[in-house]
């Protein structure tokens, strides 16, 4: 059975949820204005005849059927496009869009309001009647005319949702919260003992979430340590280990330890797809995936690359402003710990402006926008050596990575600028550390 949590978000991402509702929605809402009798002088009743209803509801149904098909096609269109031209982990984004699902809920549900109307207007016991529902024939009109003002909103929306300025911006929005709920308090997680009990995997899958409070509370009950083995994003084979357990001093091991396998499988989510719920490196992939596929002899295009550049540049610094690596919780005592494993960041610098430069070694601007990338985050971090370093490794990456692959010396002069610029940010931290501490 789906988890609670589990439900709210594979709901967000799907196109049936919503028009689902909205047709059991319309449905009962015609059967409450079908009981309201506004009589027929009133300006809120349908000053047609029986006929003239019937006729009415039988066109907007077909026309309904009609549009809903034309928003299908448009969505698929929009679909391809994103996976083709920037990146298949996109399409996620696109059946995430609330206006999206709105506007076809809405057409769904006209289209339900209208074909329900004709079981009861102008029919009774299998007779044409002169007797109908006036008020809720008029309600069909005003919903037409919202669906059809809805369609020009729809083809509004989507021409800017397939701009690659406003796809990226998109991603970024949504990163930007993930990276603010990144745990604050940060360790290096401890090595599972060698008789530490494997928990193993009961399904493959991506690792989505982690209850850490959930396992926090069964650690303490049975006094044991967990330690996960994959990080939330990482991929997970059925019966490979997800987790070690291990008692705590003076516990009894067997005891302590009988249970735990069912309550660390109810802790860690698994699911089909990666999620953005604890999992910042997502939204990161998909902007490193635009800018890669932007790079291919296929597409050729370094400034979609550069703009994606531009916006990973805002989660690095949003990441740089934060600590990073192994979350580690203990219990009240501090004799009872649960350890999740995390990128350090390093590991992201590493991976993600890694794979551009591999891919944009060729091209100067490319090379210059990330030189950029990192002037930004050394802006945005502190006192911190050690991602001085990494910084600094990953600079002169980038700039042996341009001298090999462009030709034309004088290309280069722009990646040398960019980089004097770094050199001259990070000698300046340094200096202001050895003025402080001198």
């Amino acid at each position: 059975m789906m988890r609670r949590d589990a439900w709210r978000e594979y709901s967000r991402g799907t196109l049936w949820l919503m028009p689902l509702v909205s047709v059991m929605l319309s449905i009962a809402l015609g059967a409450v204005f079908a009981r309201i009798d506004v009589g027929r002088e009133s300006l809120l009743a349908f000053q047609g005849t029986a006929d003239d209803a019937r006729t009415l509801l039988i066109g907007i149904t077909s026309t309904m059927v009609t549009v809903i098909a034309l928003l299908l096609g448009l969505a698929v269109v929009a679909l391809q496009l994103s996976s083709t031209q920037f990146s298949p982990r996109l399409l996620r984004n696109f059946l995430r869009d609330r206006p999206n699902q709105v506007v076809l809920s809405v057409f769904v549900g006209t289209f339900s309001y209208s074909a329900a109307g004709l079981f009861d207007v102008g029919v009774a016991g299998g007779e044409r009647v002169d007797d109908f529902p006036r008020f809720a024939v008029a309600v069909a009109i005003v919903l037409l005319f919202l669906s059809l003002a809805l369609l020009v909103y729809f083809a509004d929306h989507l021409a800017h949702s397939i701009q690659v300025d406003h796809i990226l911006m998109v991603v970024e929005r949504a990163t930007l919260p993930v990276i603010a709920r990144l745990p604050v308090t940060v360790a290096p997680a401890p090595a599972a003992p060698s008789g530490a009990l494997m928990v193993a995997a009961t399904s493959s899958g991506y690792v989505q979430f982690v209850h850490v409070e959930r396992l926090l509370a069964a650690a303490t009950a049975r006094r044991v340590n967990i330690r996960l083995r994959p990080r939330v994003g990482e991929h997970v084979v059925a019966g490979s280990t997800l987790a070690w357990v291990w008692p705590t001093s003076g516990a009894d091991g067997q005891s302590s330890v009988a249970g735990i396998a069912s309550v660390v499988d109810d802790a860690v989510r698994i699911g089909f797809e990666r999620t953005d719920e604890m999992d910042p490196a997502l939204g990161m992939r998909q902007l490193c995936d635009t800018a890669c596929k932007a790079l291919s002899p296929a597409i050729n295009d370094p400034y979609t690359a550069i703009q994606a550049c531009e916006h990973l540049s805002v989660l690095f610094a949003a990441l740089a402003a934060r600590p990073l690596g192994d979350t580690v919780v203990r219990d009240a005592q501090r004799s009872v710990l649960v350890a999740v494993p995390a990128r350090s960041f390093a590991e992201y610098l590493a991976l993600f402006a890694g794979l551009i430069r591999r891919f944009g070694a060729s091209e100067p601007t490319v090379i210059a926008a990330m030189l950029r990338l990192l002037v930004v985050t050394v802006e945005a971090m502190g006192v911190e050596p050690d991602r001085w370093a990494a910084v600094e490794n990953e600079a002169d990456l980038l700039v042996i990575a341009a001298q090999r692959a462009v030709i034309e010396p004088a290309d280069l002069e722009v990646v040398n600028r960019e980089r004097a610029a770094l050199q001259h940010l990070l000698l300046v931290r340094q200096a202001a550390v050895r003025e402080e501490s001198g």
